[in-house]
């Protein structure tokens, strides 16, 4: 048993998770959060944002309704998403777009104390367009999108976390 052990430390492999696990290493975990029950307001009917952000609080907190008796309210002031065109041939071909994904929220008690004020998150990331590749282009914005919200739902929920308790 102690040969194994000995070997199974000595491959390259063994030897990385040794000093890893030596370093403090750690993968991510969700954030703790101060609250135990939270309410949505404000998202649109059916916003993917509100929807990855339920599934994200969930895993820490208790995403309840009105009638549940929330300790915060989570309110999105305004949620956008846009798409502008960046660079054009001079025949007029698309050649960058500029895609945009953005949240603004705050934080309150069921009381009306304000934990977080309005608080922006605004991302932007470009993509050059070909119209020979237009559906490839399509799965690219898509990814695009919803990698852009998940770093939203993250960036969320790590301000949530350094919010006060209620």
């Amino acid at each position: 048993m102690r040969r194994r052990r000995l070997i199974a430390a000595a491959t390259p492999l063994g030897l990385c998770m040794g000093l890893m696990a030596g370093c403090g290493f750690e993968l991510r975990r969700a954030p703790v959060l101060p609250f135990g029950r939270i309410q949505l307001l404000g998202f649109a009917t059916r916003s993917p944002l509100a929807e990855a952000l339920k599934r994200e609080l969930a895993q820490s907190t208790s995403v309840v309704t009105a009638a549940e008796r929330p300790e915060v309210l989570l309110f999105a002031v305004s949620e956008t998403r846009d798409r502008a065109v960046v660079a054009a041939t001079a025949g007029g071909q698309l050649r960058e777009v500029q895609l945009k994904q953005g949240l603004v929220f705050r934080l309150a008690t069921a009381a009306g104390r304000e934990l977080i004020g309005n608080t922006p998150i605004l991302l932007t990331r470009d993509m050059s367009y070909n119209e020979t590749q237009a559906l490839a282009k399509e799965q690219e914005e898509a990814q695009l999108i919803a990698a852009m919200q998940s770093e939203i739902v993250m960036q969320v929920l790590r301000r949530l976390a350094g919010a006060p308790k209620p």
